[in-house]
């Protein structure tokens, strides 16, 4: 399965590499917008063209795009605040 990069709505990389990535996500709840964190690993390996979508590490929703990302933002700015959500998923 493909990332729709259209879903994207914030986007860094890592000093080790990886790509830290808020993507949106289709809402459980009727009119709201949800969203996820994700960190791609294979993000600048020749791994990253079999495709695939990472694990959701963090997810939220809220009334606006706006909203969602202000809510996981401090959350994938901060590279120890990934390490805790990743070792909390189990991913190492």
């Amino acid at each position: 399965m493909s990332q729709d990069l259209t879903s994207v709505l914030y986007e860094r990389r890592m000093q080790q590499g990886p790509v830290v990535r808020i993507r949106r996500v289709p809402a459980a709840t009727p009119g709201a917008v949800a969203a996820v964190i994700e960190v791609d690993r294979r993000a600048g390996t020749p791994r990253e063209a079999e495709g695939g979508i990472p694990p959701a590490l963090m997810a939220v929703e809220g009334e606006t795009e706006d909203a969602v990302v202000a809510s996981l933002l401090p959350f994938a700015d901060d590279d120890s605040a990934l390490a805790r959500l990743l070792a909390a998923c189990g991913i190492r």
